[in-house]
């Protein structure tokens, strides 16, 4: 085989190869990563698990995660409590 002949298929299967690499590059560059739910209001985990202030708060004792947010929320919106601070506020309106 003449030297040129051989320079051009060496010189054409590089280019190949490198071809492919640039393609694969570009692909992985722009694939769509999607990461995991961690929002506490879709995750079941939350809901299962015991508040973590259970031990130093006597009311937060029996309420998971989830409730424990919420009851902080009620809170520091002022949102009553039970049932007998609801019936409260009634009688002073």
């Amino acid at each position: 085989m003449k030297k040129s002949t051989m320079n051009t298929l060496i010189g054409s299967a590089l280019a190949a190869a490198s071809g492919i690499f640039v393609y694969r590059a570009y692909q992985e560059r722009n694939a769509v990563r999607v990461e995991p739910d961690i929002d506490m209001y879709n995750s079941s985990e939350i809901d299962e698990r015991e508040s973590v202030d259970a031990l130093d708060d006597s009311a937060e004792k029996g309420l998971s995660q989830l409730d424990s947010a919420y009851r902080d929320e009620w809170q520091a919106n002022a949102f009553p409590q039970t049932h007998k601070e609801m019936r409260e506020l009634e009688e002073d309106n």
